[in-house]
Order: C-alpha cells, then structure tokens, then sequence
C-alpha cells in the first residue's frame, strides 16, 4: 500500500505543477559551475522547498532527508522524482549524513540542504552547508522561490504550496565559494547564506 500511496503522492505534484507558470533566473549561476567542475551544495529555507524540488527533478541531485519519521515520505518521494537521498541531519544521524554528502561531493556530486530544517527554527541557518562546502570544496548556491498564491500548511515553517495556476519564480543566486570566506568564522559564514537566502527569496517574490 506505501509505493501506492507515494505513487499518487507524487502524481498529484506531477498534476498540479503542470498548471504553474514557472520562470527561473540565475541559472546561469548553476551551468558555469558544472563546466567548471565544481560541485553544488543547493540551499533553500524548508519552507520553500517543494519548487525548486520539483524545478530541478532527474538530475540525481542528492538530498539531506531528516533521519525522523516524518520525513520517510520526502525521501521516496524524492527518489521518484529522480534525486538521491542520504539519512541524516543537524539533530539526528549527522555523522551518518555528513559523511553520505561528503562522498557525493568528492565524486563531482551535487547535494541539496535546507539549513533550517528539519525543525526549525524557521528560517535560522545551521552550519552544516558551510562546514560541507568547506570541506569538500563546493560551491553554495542559495535558491528563493515564490508563488503568486499559496496554501501554507500550519508546520513549524508554514510549509508553502503553490496553488494550481499561480505564478511561481525560482531564483538561483550567486554562489557562495567558501575559498573566498576563509577568513570569516563558522558562524559568520552561516551569517552570510542567511543573509543571501533572504535576498534570493525577496528577489523571487512574483507580486
């Protein structure tokens, strides 16, 4: 019954999505980085997650899922969707999910982080995408995405959904290379992908 019921999860998505208007900006950002050779640890406030999930689908990115029970369903769903997922997070598993992103990373792999999840607070960073980055020599990009509309779901971040025909913009900012903030500490390099998750939000809102 569980494949099923992801199965139509997922179809749902697939059916709701095709009704957005979808534009996205900075990716430009994301291909000079791949002829480069240089992998990509994607960031996104959790709340925000589901578009750029579904903008940048088939590509094996893979994803930090939360090893709680609650976020089972996003790691299947997420590999119908064509990405990878490891276990692990800031509070539970880290070990286990730091090493699974590190060995992605090392072999030209790209990975995705919600800084502020699994459960929050809301739009509070936690260091793991910078010490990652850091240690494997990726580059972070921070992702904003928005929505004309949404349905906000009553979670510790309102988890947003794009209603059926919105408008929805996904926005790739500058990357972050962590070679250039060698001379920032651990929390003020987390202060820096605040600051740029923030403006990469504003700048993808669609009015």
């Amino acid at each position: 019954m569980q494949p099923l019921r992801d199965g139509i999860a997922v179809g749902a998505l697939r059916l709701l999505a095709s009704t957005w208007r979808l534009a996205a900006r900075g990716e430009a950002n994301v291909r000079e980085l791949r002829i480069a050779g240089i992998p990509v640890v994607f960031t996104v406030w959790h709340a925000f997650l589901l578009l750029p999930l579904w903008h940048r689908r088939n590509e094996g990115i893979t994803l930090l899922v939360s090893d709680h029970g609650d976020a089972e369903y996003l790691a299947r769903a997420a590999v119908r969707l064509g990405y990878k997922a490891v276990r692990g997070s800031s509070t539970r598993g880290a070990v286990k999910g730091t090493k699974g992103i590190l060995r992605t990373l090392s072999s030209g792999g790209d990975v995705a982080f919600t800084p502020d999840g699994p459960t929050g607070p809301a739009r509070v960073a936690k260091p793991g995408a910078v010490a990652v980055a850091a240690r494997a020599g990726a580059a972070i990009v921070p992702i904003g995405a928005a929505a004309s509309s949404w349905w906000q779901i009553g979670s510790w971040d309102r988890f947003s959904i794009p209603r059926p025909f919105s408008r929805v913009q996904v926005v790739y900012g500058q990357p972050i290379r962590m070679e250039n903030q060698a001379d920032l500490s651990e929390e003020e390099a987390v202060g820096v992908l605040t600051q740029r998750l923030n403006e990469v939000e504003e700048a993808a809102q669609c009015g």
